[in-house]
């Protein structure tokens, strides 16, 4: 993108403002009182069902992962979307089985639940593996894949990004699970905005394109003429057959990748734990729902940059350093084309997927130490 305006970041700047000044109440207020440390990590009683959902959402998506689903979809199509659609199934699964059983036996933490079912020996060695996955691993390459993210799209200083990124998620972690939980409320209706904004406009231009007006339009002829970018189990003669083989894939390794990540993962488990099973399941049915749309928000872009790109557009802005395509700038290609201020939103929807991912990291990690 690299374009932002004055405007746009006036925009970035004031959003930035509004959910610091909320954490920072939050925290100021929970500071003062006589919260216990379960309050503080898991919000106990204290998080709505549409709050559980929204943080599970702003939790599992980031901008490199946004960027990057784009830019998958823009090079395989529609199939990208299994992984979108199979945890919503997951999550249904999830809060039919495995939610009751953490409440029943008050689990607030997956090696508290090794040491339930095997011994303090197991817990104590998982803790271990799971802290230095997340510390390691997880929250370094949110941190610094995001800042790349946002480097490439506003033109600023990587180090800089990454300090921006690093404070913000601060600020909202200490406000503890409650604040988490409802700044990402906010966090995930900007994402969401920023997401159909920009695929309303990539539909509109398709149609302008081809003579015509309307997002039906759009959608018409982005399904005639990339019909190849339309199939959800791809063919052994597909080049791209190896990123997701066909059948094998759904049926095998997928469901226990996501039974892994939205089942036994403390990251994204936790935001369900300090809350009644029946808020804890609506929460969950509620970010099953949100998955089913996250291709709506970030697979048809990248498609209808696919198109757009036969047709002569974005030829310049894709190219990588080495001269060849990159279609994980097939987004941020997108966003270039928004008006200002819009732009300035969709970049902070953008911005937004990575302090809450940060945030929720860094409260999973001090969850897992403390309790």
């Amino acid at each position: 993108m690299n374009t932002l305006s004055t405007g746009d970041y006036a925009v970035f700047f004031i959003y930035f403002v509004i959910v610091s000044a909320y954490g920072y109440w939050i925290y100021k207020r929970k500071h003062n009182g006589d919260a216990t440390s379960k309050d503080y990590f898991l919000a106990e009683g204290s998080l709505t069902w549409w709050a559980i959902g929204a943080s599970l959402i702003a939790s599992n998506i980031s901008a490199e992962q946004f960027i990057g689903t784009s830019g998958s979809a823009f090079k395989m199509g529609l199939a990208i979307s299994t992984y979108e659609w199979m945890a919503a199934a997951t999550l249904i699964i999830v809060a039919i089985f495995f939610i009751p059983i953490y409440l029943k036996n008050k689990i607030f933490t997956m090696p508290q639940f090794l040491h339930q079912r095997y011994n303090g020996t197991v817990a104590m060695v998982m803790a271990i593996f799971w802290l230095l996955l997340y510390i390691i691993v997880n929250l370094m390459s949110i941190l610094y894949l995001g800042a790349l993210a946002i480097s490439g799209i506003s033109g600023l200083d990587v180090t800089l990004c990454i300090t921006l990124l690093a404070v913000f998620a601060v600020i909202i972690t200490l406000g503890g699970m409650k604040v988490i939980g409802y700044t990402d409320v906010i966090q995930v209706a900007v994402l969401i905005l920023g997401g159909l904004m920009a695929t309303y406009l990539a539909l509109n231009l398709i149609s302008e394109k081809s003579g015509t007006t309307g997002l039906l339009n759009g959608l018409n002829i982005m399904r005639r003429e990339a019909s190849d970018h339309f199939h959800m189990i791809l063919k052994k003669d597909n080049p791209n057959y190896m990123d997701l083989p066909g059948l094998s894939v759904l049926i095998g390794g997928m469901w226990i990748v996501n039974l892994n990540y939205w089942g036994c993962n403390q990251y994204i488990t936790q935001r369900a734990l300090g809350a009644n099973l029946k808020t804890a399941r609506a929460g969950l049915l509620f970010a099953a729902f949100l998955k089913l749309l996250m291709p709506v928000i970030v697979v048809l872009p990248g498609i209808a940059a696919y198109l757009l790109y036969q047709k002569g557009m974005f030829h310049e802005e894709m190219l990588s350093a080495k001269g060849v395509v990159d279609p994980n700038k097939a987004y941020p290609s997108l966003l270039n084309l928004l008006p200002n201020y819009l732009k300035g939103l969709s970049f902070a929807a953008l911005t937004a997927a990575i302090v809450a991912s940060l945030a929720g990291k860094a409260n999973s990690i001090a969850t897992i130490f403390t309790l």
